[in-house]
């Protein structure tokens, strides 16, 4: 069942055996005892498959027209990051406000959350949520960096791409292996984080300071290395997302969708990174 939460939202998950298509049908593949055919009704789809992927990894589709590739999957991830990094810019040289910033902020959480309702891809709205969610980041780096943190935008770049590259490279090399369960696990741990950040800020907003604490001191610390890893769990869902649309021949629209969901989760990490790095710098 697909989750309506653009945050835990990934596409094809279910709850029975790992995958479903859209119409809820599962075709199980040979050789694979984790994965089947989340794109089951895809007319693409029902053409033999004639490669075989490593071990504990989908079968690879031949090549045919309409196809996801991950050349599909670079370009349209480049455009959306490359959009969130210009605006980001942008916000950072005419020293946006914070409280444009915020207004930015929730115009891009609602265009990730109409996204996120909507059954295709729609490549306008995700780039204008890149674009809004840059102007957010862009004035929050600046006002960290500047007030706060000297250098932690830099930092947190440098410690978003690190965390991207160590989980591409164990996930190639399968050390971790995306599964029903560890599907499961980071769902849970994800919205066990996301309410106890949600009543933090509740108690913030009625009793002043930090809440309950979470967000700053060594609790702040903790939690926040607990939401970097959570972001690199999402980084996980995200390559199994792009590795089963490309074997299983999704329509070359769902690169779009694997693309929102990785800028999502590099969104995520960076803000973690930001936070995580003010707090040390600030002790």
């Amino acid at each position: 069942m697909r989750s309506s939460n653009p945050v835990f939202s990934r596409r094809g998950f279910s709850r029975d055996s790992g995958y479903a298509g859209s119409n809820g049908t599962q075709q199980p593949q040979a050789g694979n005892p984790y994965a089947t055919n989340p794109y089951a009704t895809n007319p693409y789809a029902q053409q033999p498959q004639t490669a075989v992927g490593p071990q504990g990894a989908p079968p690879v589709a031949p090549p045919h027209a309409g196809r996801m590739t991950m050349d599909d999957v670079v370009a349209r991830t480049g455009m959306t990051v490359g959009t969130v990094v210009v605006t980001a810019a942008l916000a950072w040289i005419v020293d946006l406000s914070l409280g444009l910033a915020i207004g930015a902020a929730l115009v891009a959480m609602v265009l990730a959350l109409v996204q996120a309702f909507k059954r295709t891809a729609s490549p306008p709205l995700i780039l204008a949520y890149a674009a809004f969610e840059g102007l957010f980041l862009g004035a929050i780096s600046n006002f960290v960096d500047s007030r706060i943190a000297d250098g932690a935008a830099m930092q947190a770049v440098l410690g978003t791409m690190a965390v991207f590259t160590a989980v591409l490279v164990m996930y190639k090399t399968r050390i971790i292996r995306v599964t029903q369960r560890f599907y499961r696990f980071v769902l849970a741990a994800a919205i066990g984080f996301v309410l106890l950040m949600g009543v933090n800020l509740l108690f913030a907003a009625f009793g002043g300071g930090d809440g309950l604490g979470f967000r700053s001191g060594g609790m702040g610390i903790l939690f926040g290395v607990i939401g970097i890893v959570l972001g690199a769990c999402f980084l996980a869902l995200d390559f199994k997302q792009v590795e089963d649309g490309i074997a299983y021949g999704a329509p070359r629209e769902e690169s779009w969708m694997a693309a929102f969901g990785l800028t999502l989760t590099l969104v995520w990490i960076y803000l973690e990174f930001l936070r995580l790095i003010a707090i040390l710098q600030s002790e």
